[in-house]
């Protein structure tokens, strides 16, 4: 478990961004573009650097508040019109993504692009998110991704009030659930579904109390936590002083999909944390049973 102060976070991803080395494409001419997973946001209309893949591990991309000469050196790389990187979903191939436009000197979207996807299968809309890569796969993915059953929704239930409980969370207030997700994936093929959701309560009208995790199932049919991550937010932590703006998905951790990014028969996690100016892009393996997280990113847009 981890706990962050929201107070902090536009800074301190302000910070992350402009302390990372250089990395590849350098300014200059156009180099061969490196492998790289984008996140598939705005209803499958926009992506979002946010991981290169170097040596089988995920590293910092260009944030949109590097140096101009670094942003259009990105944009030069990996937004040259029509070029085209495969939309995983569900951990799998499932159609193309098309970079339609970017512009290094928009003002909240420097390292960003506005994509065409063509998809049979994938949905995307709100909540529904996705990847996009150039990364070569070995492993063919499950392709799994859909809704919970009622019998799943209602173990992991169960297990999200219980978990809201062990942080004196109170017991009136665990009654009413909300989600933003709760979904239902199969990482190493094997028919055996895991689950990640994204789940809050209000425990007052100007607090909430956020829930992100990721659960495995037993042998014996039972659910547990692999990894989870508990939040409190309170009004005078949400930037913009509107609690509402946290019922909409502002500082929840939230799915985009998974995807085996090092080839080794096990897919990744990945996720997005929306803020007020900028996100968060977490990824996390599974080892020795449990859920660990192997890479925290973040991507500065502009200023509240």
């Amino acid at each position: 478990m981890k706990c962050f102060n929201f107070l902090v976070v536009p800074i301190a991803m302000f910070m992350v961004s402009a302390s990372v080395p250089a990395q590849k494409p350098q300014p200059g001419g156009a180099t061969k573009p490196a492998p790289i997973i984008f996140a598939v946001l705005n209803d499958g209309k926009m992506v979002e650097p946010l991981a290169y893949v170097e040596g089988g591990k995920l590293t910092q991309p260009v944030s949109g508040g590097e140096e101009p000469a670094r942003l259009t050196a990105f944009n030069r790389n990996y937004y040259k019109a029509k070029t085209s990187y495969r939309l995983i979903f569900g951990g799998a191939n499932a159609g193309t993504v098309a970079i339609m436009s970017s512009d290094p000197k928009a003002e909240c979207s420097a390292n960003m692009a506005v994509v065409s996807i063509v998809s049979p299968r994938a949905k995307l809309r709100g909540n529904v998110m996705a990847l996009a890569t150039n990364v070569i796969a070995t492993k063919k993915g499950s392709g799994v991704r859909r809704l919970p059953s009622a019998a799943e929704r209602a173990q992991i239930e169960a297990l999200v009030r219980s978990e809201f409980g062990k942080h004196k969370v109170p017991s009136s207030v665990i009654k009413t659930l909300k989600s933003h997700n709760l979904t239902a994936l199969d990482v190493d093929s094997d028919g055996v579904a895991e689950l990640v959701g994204t789940y809050w309560v209000d425990t007052s009208a100007a607090s909430r109390a956020l829930l992100f995790f990721i659960a495995d199932k037993a042998a014996d049919g039972k659910y547990s936590f692999g990894f989870t991550d508990f939040r409190n937010i309170k009004l005078d932590d949400v930037m913009s002083s509107d609690i509402k703006d946290v019922d909409s998905g502002v500082y929840h951790e939230r799915l985009l999909d998974v995807f085996d990014f090092d080839n080794d028969g096990v897919a990744e996690v990945f996720t997005y944390i929306q803020s007020f100016e900028g996100a968060g892009f977490n990824a996390y393996r599974r080892e020795a049973g449990k859920w660990t997280m192997i890479f925290e990113g973040s991507n500065y847009h502009c200023g509240y």
